[in-house]
């Protein structure tokens, strides 16, 4: 949802007039925040659709926004479709079910069609790490996951060409797929068949992460969003993040509650008193009902009254709101290499002292050598803990506990604003109209 939002602003003036087709905010199962549609370029028209009722989610299968937004969707994009003024579909959703339309609305109106992987359709992390249990417990995973795997080719073999948040996605697209050619950005050629019984596919790539705009903390500042989490003027130190949790980051998590003992064991732990940890939005579960993944791993370093997770989601406003209040930022990675984190922007816009540990492999290590920012710390899962929990030590001990101010370069982080990144993707759009 972000993507579209960012980028609507500054479509008109890359010659793109763009529609939004969507599902009415009240029938996602999510947090609602008004503040988010208010700031929509008021020129761009926004299709809201009715759903199925949030009700349906207690029938198994039929709770998923995919399931009951279809034929919602399907009906008001074929009025849509029928009238003749669009050339182009961008699918810029992770409720990859909803994908399926693309090829339909091809066939009946002869618009093609563009997917955008902010997350990975299919994966394998769950096989590749049996230990960690994937999100709605192993049965339910396998099933989404084995309707995941006859959709996404079938939808691929018609799709016109792919936007992802990482360089990861494609690569691993055309491993699973051998018929799959990935082309550069810059090609519209389709290489020639390389068997007599299967042809190749190329399919045009844009790596582009989700995009920053420093226009949303300019609205936050200037209007009245408050946060209920933290009371930034109790005097404590409030270092904050806001994302999911899970046990992919536990490496990092325990890379950085090593870190705090060590300071603390070798007499530099004084700050640790006055410091509060929040970890906010750590679960995707219904309010309530989040199992907490933070705490128990600080639990293991003794850490329990510095560490405070809240696992319910909370508005997007609220979000930023957060990370203006707190005294500094920290973002654990992922143990799995593609893993790109979104909220990566604007907890650098924010200009908040920023503390990082991501996978080596990771877009984010490169972003921030490159823009500034914040400190990183680069680990590879087969490292010891001990190993990469120093290199934090290296960057608080120097700092008195302190996560260190790091100025975020502007000009090397032009090219990630969402007015940049509007006018990459209006190029690519039009790229791919010309792939046949």
């Amino acid at each position: 949802m972000h993507r579209v939002r960012l980028v609507l602003p500054y479509l008109k003036e890359q010659g793109v007039q763009a529609e939004v087709l969507a599902v009415q905010s009240e029938q996602v199962a999510t947090p609602m925040d008004p503040w988010l549609a208010s700031g929509l370029p008021k020129e761009v028209p926004v299709h809201r659709v009715k759903a199925r009722s949030l009700r349906w989610a207690r029938i198994p299968g039929l709770g998923l926004l995919g399931a009951r937004a279809l034929y919602a969707l399907r009906k008001k994009g074929n009025a849509l479709l029928q009238s003749g003024h669009f050339d182009l579909v961008y699918f810029s959703t992770t409720v990859f079910g909803l994908h399926v339309l693309g090829p339909e609305w091809q066939r009946k109106f002869g618009v093609p069609f563009v997917m955008d992987y902010q997350d990975p359709w299919v994966s394998d992390y769950y096989h590749e790490h049996p230990k960690v249990r994937p999100p709605g417990g192993r049965l339910k995973y396998a099933v989404a996951n084995w309707l995941s795997r006859r959709r996404e080719p079938r939808v691929l073999r018609h799709c016109r060409g792919i936007t992802s948040v990482s360089p990861a996605y494609p690569e691993q697209l055309a491993t699973r797929y051998p018929w799959l050619k990935i082309l550069p950005k810059t090609s519209v050629a389709v290489p020639e068949t390389t068997s007599a019984t299967e042809a190749t596919h190329g399919l045009p790539a844009l790596v582009i992460p989700f995009p920053g705009d420093s226009r949303d903390f300019d609205r936050v500042r200037q209007g009245s969003v408050s946060q209920t989490v933290f009371d930034p003027a109790d005097g404590l130190k409030h270092w904050v993040y806001v994302g999911r949790g899970g046990a992919d980051m536990r490496f990092a998590m325990r890379a950085l509650f090593s870190a705090l003992c060590q300071l603390r064991e070798a007499g530099q732990g004084g700050f640790l008193q006055r410091l509060r940890m929040h970890f906010i939005g750590t679960s995707y579960a219904a309010a309530g009902h989040g199992q907490k993944t933070i705490e128990p791993v600080a639990a293991e370093f003794g850490l329990e009254s510095v560490v405070c997770e809240h696992t319910d989601r909370i508005p997007y406003s609220e979000t930023l709101r957060c990370l203006l209040d707190a005294d500094a930022l920290i973002i654990p990675g992922s143990d799995d290499p593609a893993y790109t984190a979104s909220k990566m922007y604007p907890y650098l816009l924010a200009e908040r002292p920023l503390l990082a540990i991501f996978h080596e492999a990771s877009s984010v290590v490169k972003l921030i050598c490159k823009a500034g920012g914040g400190s990183i710390v680069a680990f590879h899962p087969e490292e010891s803990l001990a190993t990469v929990s120093q290199r934090v030590v290296d960057i608080l001990g120097r700092t008195s506990g302190q996560i260190p101010h790091i100025v975020l370069d502007p000009v090397a982080f032009e090219p990630h604003t969402a007015r940049l990144q509007a006018s990459e993707l209006a190029h690519f759009w039009k790229q791919c109209l010309t792939q046949e």
